[in-house]
């Protein structure tokens, strides 16, 4: 599987999850579309904050982890279970927002 991003085919694998992260918006233009995802700026607050814990980690947080820091440093208060599973229906947000947001797919579990 594969998306073109910018105009050069970017490799997937069988889930669609890029193989190497792609911090660019067409990215997760791209993704969202082939996802059936119309993006909003819940989303995108979601995306931006995966984006930024990769970048500093290595990795993305689990599920716990994402609610607690997009309440307390993502500017995202409302964030819940329920709204992060609305907003990313394929497995919530700490997979599909990976996926959409140009990044790996999250290999752990556990608390990080």
């Amino acid at each position: 599987m594969s998306y073109t991003i910018n105009g050069v085919e970017k490799e997937a694998d069988d889930y669609g999850y890029l193989l190497e992260p792609d911090f660019s918006e067409e990215a997760v233009q791209v993704i969202a579309a082939a996802c059936g995802i119309t993006l909003t700026g819940q989303h995108w607050k979601v995306i931006n904050f995966l984006r930024t814990k990769y970048r500093e980690d290595g990795h993305t947080p689990n599920m716990r982890n994402l609610i607690k820091g997009l309440q307390d440093e993502g500017d995202m208060p409302e964030a819940d279970s329920a709204l992060l599973f609305e907003l990313f229906p394929d497995g919530g947000a700490a997979k599909e927002g990976c996926k959409v947001g140009g990044l790996p797919q999250p290999k752990g579990k556990g608390g990080y």
